[in-house]
C-alpha cells in the first residue's frame, strides 16, 4: 500500500488531477493503479503552502523586473562615464551592470519557463529551471571578478591615468542606484536562490561603486593612481568571497542533497514514535527549487495493526507541518522483502539521538 501527497509547485504547473478517476482504465505500461482507485486519502492540504509560494514568486517577479528597468538606465551612465574617466573601476562596475542586468533577465527567462507545465516526460516540469539559472549567475559573478583582479594586477605595474572628479561623482551615483536595487531584491532573494543569483550580482556592483568612491577620494587627495587597481583587487576578492556559500546551496540542490531546514534524523525518529510503526527505511529527501522540497520513504508496519490509513495519516502531518515539505510520497509495507535499497538511513543513530535530546 502507498499514498502519496503533493501540493503543486511553485512554478503553477498545470499537471492537475482531474483525470484521477479514469485511471482504472488507463494503461501506463503495467504500472499499477489499484491503490489510487478513490484518492480519499490524497492530501490537498499543502495548497495554502501553494498560495504562500506563488505570492513569494509573483512579488519576486516584479522586483526583478523593476531592477531591471533601473540597472539598464544607470548602465549606460557608467559605461560612459568610464570610457571618459579612464577609470578601471568604474568601467569594472559597468560590466558588472552589464551582467546584473543579464543576471536579471536569466531569472526572469527561468521563472517563465519554470512556470511551463509539467508532463509526462517531465513529471515535476521545468522547476529546476530556477536553480540553473541560479547557477549561470553565479558562474559568470566569478569570471567577472576574476577578469577584474588579472587587469588590476597587471596595471599595478603601470602608471595609470586616472579622472578622479567624474570617476568620483559616477561612483556616488552608482552606489544609490545600487543600494536601491540590491534593498529591492533583498526580500525576494531570502526565498529563492535563483533570485538571490541576480541579488548576489547587484550586491557586487555594491560594493564596485563603493571601490570607485574610495579610489576617486584618493586619487583626489593624494593623487594616489594605483588606488584604483589595488581597491579593485580586494573588492573582487570579496566577492568570490561572498558568493561562496549560495554557491554550496546551489551545489546542494543540484546534487539532490537533503534540504538544509530537515534533520532527518529526528523527521525519522518522529514518524517511528507513530503507533504501529516498526522503522521508516529507504529514505529520500530533496530540492526541486526554491520553496519545493520532496520526500520519499518506505514504512514498515506492525501486520497486526489495525489501521494503515491512520499511520500514513499521521506520518503525512510530521512530514507537511513539522518539517514544511511539500511533495510527500509515503509506501506502508510490513515486511523489508525485495526491497531493493541497500541503506536504511541510520535509524538507530536517530533513536540514540532523540534519546540524548
Amino acid at each position: 500500500m502507498s499514498e502519496r501527497t503533493s501540493s503543486t509547485p511553485p512554478s503553477e504547473r498545470s499537471h492537475d488531477h482531474h483525470d484521477h478517476d479514469d485511471h482504472d482504465g488507463h494503461d501506463h505500461a503495467g504500472h499499477d493503479h489499484h491503490d489510487h482507485d478513490d484518492h480519499a486519502g490524497h492530501d490537498h492540504s499543502g495548497h495554502d503552502h501553494h498560495d504562500h509560494s506563488h505570492d513569494l514568486r509573483e512579488a519576486s517577479r516584479r522586483t526583478l523586473v523593476v531592477s531591471l528597468g533601473i540597472i539598464l538606465l544607470f548602465m549606460v551612465v557608467e559605461i560612459v562615464g568610464g570610457v571618459l574617466s579612464g577609470s578601471l573601476a568604474l568601467l569594472a562596475d559597468a560590466g558588472h551592470m552589464a551582467t546584473d542586468a543579464g543576471a536579471i533577465g536569466l531569472a526572469l527567462l527561468a521563472m517563465w519557463i519554470a512556470d511551463r507545465p509539467s508532463s509526462v516526460d517531465r513529471t515535476f516540469g521545468f522547476a529546476r529551471t530556477e536553480i540553473l539559472a541560479a547557477f549561470i549567475n553565479i558562474l559568470t559573478l566569478w569570471l567577472i571578478s576574476g577578469w577584474v583582479i588579472w587587469e588590476a594586477v597587471h596595471r599595478i605595474g603601470g602608471e595609470p591615468e586616472v579622472e578622479g572628479v567624474l570617476m568620483t561623482a559616477v561612483g556616488v551615483v552608482g552606489l544609490v542606484v545600487n543600494i536601491f536595487v540590491a534593498y529591492i531584491l533583498h526580500g525576494s532573494s531570502e526565498h529563492s536562490l535563483n533570485v538571490q543569483g541576480a541579488f548576489l550580482h547587484v550586491l557586487g556592483d555594491l560594493l564596485g561603486s563603493i571601490a570607485v568612491i574610495v579610489s576617486g577620494v584618493f586619487v583626489l587627495a593624494f593623487g594616489w593612481n594605483l588606488a584604483d587597481p589595488i581597491v579593485s583587487i580586494v573588492i573582487g576578492a570579496f566577492i568570490l568571497l561572498l558568493s561562496y556559500r549560495p554557491a554550496m546551496q546551489i551545489f546542494h540542490v543540484l546534487i539532490e542533497g537533503v534540504p538544509a531546514h530537515i534533520d532527518l534524523y529526528a523527521l525519522c525518529h518522529d514518524i517511528e514514535e507513530i503507533e504501529g510503526v516498526i522503522v521508516i527505511h529507504d529514505v529520500h529527501a530533496w530540492t526541486i527549487t526554491s520553496g519545493y522540497d520532496s520526500i520519499s520513504a518506505h514504512i514498515m508496519i506492525d501486520p497486526e495493526h489495525p489501521n494503515s490509513q491512520s499511520i500514513l495519516d499521521q506520518a503525512k502531518v510530521i512530514a507537511r507541518d513539522k518539517y514544511h515539505l511539500s511533495h510527500i510520497t509515503f509506501q506502508v509495507e510490513t515486511s523489508v522483502q525485495g526491497c531493493s535499497e541497500d541503506h536504511h538511513v541510520g535509524h538507530l543513530e536517530a533513536t540514540a539521538r532523540a534519546a540524548v535530546d
